[in-house]
């Protein structure tokens, strides 16, 4: 099985955190909720897996591309 990682679009701050690691997660489904410029930006996933690591909590600052959830495919 492969690692997919999943990354911000954008540079932003978490606003909402939907999954936690164990959650099953299909293609399309909305794992975190990023906030910029008073914006909501959902992040989704391409590929459908379990989620096996969170790297963002709600309130934390991302770059564009970083990392902020990993899927076991």
């Amino acid at each position: 099985m492969a690692n997919i990682e999943v990354k911000s679009d954008i540079t932003g701050s978490v606003f909402k955190v939907l999954v936690q690691p164990g959650d099953i997660v299909n293609e399309g489904d909305t794992l975190i909720v990023l906030e910029s410029m008073k914006m909501e930006i959902q992040v989704t996933t391409l590929d459908g897996g379990r989620v096996s690591e969170v790297r963002v909590k709600e309130g934390d600052s991302v770059q564009e591309g970083q990392v902020i959830a990993v899927l076991a495919g």
